[in-house]
C-alpha cells in the first residue's frame, strides 16, 4: 500500500462512484479574481461571503446595542464624545435624542434577527455543508446561489444607508407595527428611513427564498450514492427543514411589506382606519386594520424563531457527537423533533398577540399549541444530555459553545412557558421579561450555535485552525456576560419595568432599578469586548493560524474527505460513496474510535497489517491517484492503531 497521509488527514476513498452532474469542476476549472472571490458560484466561497458579511452586520448591531445601553445605564452621562459619529442625534444637552434611541432599537433588532441570525447563520452553513455533507459538487443552481448572496449584500447596504438618513432610520420597532410604519408623517422615523427598511427587507426576502429553494433542491436531488435520508447528518436535516420553513413563511412577510408600501404610497387602507395625527388632523383611511399586519408579521415571526434556532441546534448535534466521541442519542427522535417543531411553529403565532384583545377561545388554542411545542424541544434537550453522558468529551471552543446552546435553550425555554400562557403574558408582555426571554432563547442560543459552527468548520472554510486559548476565553466571557445581562431582566419584568423606554429616572416606581441597569450595561460592554477577541482570532487565523489537516476532529461526515485546499467541485475525481450513518463513534465491537461514512463493512473486516512499522502517521507527502484521490480507508484504521500504540 503505497500511500501516506498527514496525521488527522486520512479520510480517503476505497469505493467510489461517478457523479457527472457537474463535469468540469476540479483542477481544470480556471477562474479569474472576479469569478473566484466576488461573483463566485462556488458554494464554499459564497458561504465565506455570507459569514463575513454577517460578522460585519453583527458588529454594527452590537455597536447599536452598546449605544442604547449607555443611555439606559448612564442616563445622565455626557455623550458629547459620540457627536462626531451621531451628529445631531446627540442633542444640545449632550444626551442621546429620544427618537434616535427608538431608531437604534429598531435597526438593532432588524439586523440581529434577519441579517445575522438568519442570513449569517443559515446562509453560511447551509451553503458550506449541504453540498459537502450530501456528496454533491455544488448547489443545484450555483448561479441562483450567487444571486442569493448579492441580494443579501444589497439589502445589507440599503439597511446600513438608512441609518444615516437626516430624518432618521425606521423607528417603529423591529416589528414595524402600523400605524407608525404606515403613516410617513407620524414621526421622523416614519419617513424615508421606513421606506428604505421596507426596500431592504424585500431584497432580503428575495435572497432568503432563492437560497432556500436551492438548499431543498440540492438535498432532494443531488445526494451521492448510498446517502439515503436516514444517513444524512442532523445538520443537513436542520438546514433543509429550515429552508422549507422559509419557503412557506417569508412570502407572507413579503406580502405584508408590499401592502404596507401601498398604504404609505398610494393611499390604500389595508392597515389604516380613522387615523388622527397632531399634524394633519383626520386622514382618509377607512376599513383597514393594524391587527392584519400583526397576523401577517407573526405568521412569519414565529417560524422565524426556528429558522434561526434549527440551524444552531443542527450544528450543536454534529459538534456534540464528534467531540463527545459518541453516537448522537436518538437520531430518529431528533429528526422527528425537528419535523414536529417545524409543523407546530406555524400554529402558535397568535401567542405574540394575546394583548390585542383576541377572543379568549382562540387564545386558548394558541396557548395549547405553544405548550405542546415544548415537547419536541424537550426531546432534543434530553438527547443532547444523553449524548454527553459518559462521553469522552473534548472541550474545544466549538464544544463549549455547543454546550452553551443547550444551556440557553433550556433556561430561555423555561421562561417561554410563562409567556405562552395568556394569563401571564398579558401583564408581562411589554416588560423586560420578554426582552430577557427573547434574547436568551433565540439570540444567545443561535449566536452560540453560529460560534460553534465557525470554530468547528473553520479548518474547512480557511484551511487553518483558530487559536484554542483565545476561543476558550471568548466563550467564557461571552457566556458569563449573556447571563449577567439578561437574567436580571426577568426580575425587572416581574416588577413591571417596561421595555423600549428611553429613560427610567423620571419614574419614581422604577428608580430602584437604576443600579441594576448600570450593572446590566457594564455586563453588556464586557460581552461586546469579548467579541473583539473573536474578531482578532478569526481574521488573524486566516493568515497566521496553524495549518489544518484534512480531518482535524476525526469526524465521520463527508466534508472531511475533501481536500484541505478546497477546489471548485469539492472532490478531485469521483465523489465518494456512502455506506453508513454519520455517527459511528466508539463502537464497542470495533477497535476504531470513528468510522467515516465512506468506510464499508468489507473495509472494516479486511485483514490489515496494523503492526506495520513502515507507516508514518505524520507524513505529509501523500501519494495521489491520477484523479487526485487519496487511496483507501485502511489508512484510517492504520492511523488510529498507530496513535493508540504511541
Amino acid at each position: 500500500m503505497s500511500v501516506a497521509a498527514t496525521a488527522g488527514e486520512p479520510i480517503t476513498i476505497h469505493h467510489q462512484v461517478e457523479h457527472d452532474e457537474h463535469d468540469g469542476h476540479g483542477h481544470d476549472h480556471h477562474e479569474t479574481f472576479w469569478t473566484k472571490y466576488v461573483f463566485s458560484q462556488d458554494h464554499k466561497m459564497i458561504a465565506r461571503q455570507f459569514l463575513i458579511t454577517g460578522i460585519i452586520m453583527g458588529v454594527l448591531g452590537g455597536l447599536m446595542s452598546t449605544m442604547f445601553r449607555i443611555q439606559l445605564g448612564f442616563p445622565d452621562a455626557n455623550l458629547s464624545f459620540l457627536k462626531p459619529i451621531l451628529g445631531h442625534w446627540i442633542n444640545d444637552s449632550n444626551k442621546l435624542d429620544p427618537s434616535f434611541y427608538l431608531a437604534l432599537i429598531t435597526i438593532h433588532g432588524t439586523i440581529m434577527v434577519f441579517f445575522v441570525l438568519t442570513a449569517g447563520l443559515s446562509g453560511t452553513f447551509s451553503n458550506l455543508l449541504i453540498p459537502l455533507q450530501c456528496g454533491s459538487r455544488d448547489m443545484a443552481s450555483p448561479f441562483v446561489n450567487m444571486l442569493s448572496y448579492w441580494f443579501f449584500f444589497l439589502s445589507s447596504v440599503v439597511m446600513f444607508i438608512s441609518v444615516f438618513i437626516s430624518t432618521g432610520p425606521a423607528s417603529a420597532g423591529w416589528t414595524v407595527y402600523p400605524p407608525l410604519s404606515a403613516l410617513p408623517m407620524a414621526i421622523s422615523g416614519s419617513g424615508l428611513g421606513m421606506t428604505l427598511w421596507l426596500v431592504s427587507m424585500s431584497l432580503f426576502i428575495g435572497s432568503a427564498l432563492m437560497g432556500a429553494l436551492n438548499y431543498v433542491s440540492t438535498v432532494l436531488n443531488m445526494r451521492t450514492v448510498g446517502m439515503t435520508m436516514t444517513r444524512l447528518p442532523l445538520t443537513v436535516w436542520a438546514f433543509t427543514i429550515t429552508a422549507v420553513l422559509g419557503i412557506l413563511s417569508f412570502p407572507v412577510l413579503f406580502a405584508a411589506c408590499i401592502l404596507l408600501i401601498f398604504d404609505r404610497s398610494v393611499g390604500t387602507s389595508f392597515y389604516l382606519s380613522d387615523i388622527y395625527t397632531g399634524m394633519t388632523g383626520g386622514v382618509e383611511h377607512i376599513g383597514g386594520s393594524a391587527l392584519l399586519f400583526q397576523h401577517l408579521f407573526w405568521f412569519l415571526g414565529h417560524p422565524e424563531v426556528y429558522i434561526v434556532l434549527l440551524p444552531a441546534l443542527g450544528i450543536t448535534s454534529e459538534v456534540m457527537a464528534t467531540m463527545a466521541r459518541k453516537p448522537i442519542f436518538g437520531y430518529r427522535a431528533m429528526v422527528g423533533s425537528i419535523l414536529a417543531i417545524a409543523l407546530l411553529s406555524f400554529l402558535v403565532w397568535g401567542h405574540h398577540m394575546f394583548v390585542t384583545g383576541m377572543n379568549p377561545f382562540l387564545g386558548s388554542v394558541f396557548l395549547i399549541a405553544t405548550l405542546i411545542i415544548a415537547v419536541p424541544s424537550a426531546v432534543k434537550t434530553f438527547n443532547y444530555l444523553a449524548t454527553l453522558w459518559r462521553g469522552n468529551i473534548q472541550f474545544t471552543p466549538a464544544m463549549m459553545f455547543a454546550i452553551g446552546v443547550v444551556s440557553f435553550f433550556v433556561s430561555g425555554g423555561l421562561t417561554g412557558l410563562f409567556l405562552g400562557n395568556a394569563a401571564m403574558d398579558i401583564p408581562l408582555h411589554n416588560t423586560y421579561f420578554v426582552v430577557a426571554h427573547f434574547h436568551i432563547v433565540m439570540g444567545a442560543a443561535a449566536i452560540f450555535g453560529m460560534f460553534a459552527g465557525v470554530y468547528h468548520w473553520y479548518p474547512k472554510m480557511f484551511g487553518r485552525m483558530m487559536n484554542k486559548t483565545l476561543g476558550s476565553l471568548h466563550f467564557w466571557l461571552t457566556f458569563a456576560s449573556v447571563y449577567l445581562v439578561f437574567f436580571p431582566m426577568h426580575y425587572m419584568g416581574l416588577d413591571g419595568v417596561p421595555r423600549r423606554y428611553y429613560v427610567f429616572t423620571n419614574f419614581e416606581t422604577f428608580k430602584d432599578w437604576a443600579d441594576l441597569n448600570r450593572f446590566i450595561s457594564l455586563s453588556a460592554f464586557l460581552g461586546f469586548s469579548a467579541q473583539l477577541i473573536f474578531l482578532y482570532n478569526f481574521f488573524n487565523s486566516i493568515f497566521n493560524g496553524e495549518r489544518a489537516t484534512r480531518n482535524p476532529w476525526h469526524s465521520n461526515t463527508l466534508e472531511w474527505t475533501a481536500p484541505v485546499k478546497g477546489i471548485h467541485g469539492n472532490w478531485p475525481g469521483e465523489i465518494p460513496a456512502v455506506y453508513r450513518w454519520p455517527y459511528d463513534y466508539s463502537r464497542p465491537d470495533i477497535e476504531l474510535d470513528w468510522l467515516p461514512q465512506t468506510m464499508s463493512d468489507e473495509d472494516i473486516a479486511a485483514k490489515v497489517n496494523y503492526a506495520s512499522e513502515d507507516y508514518d502517521p505524520t507524513a505529509t507527502d501523500a501519494v495521489e491517484s491520477n484523479h487526485g484521490v487519496r487511496a483507501n480507508e485502511e489508512i484510517v484504521m492504520l492511523q488510529i492503531i498507530q496513535q493508540k500504540k504511541k
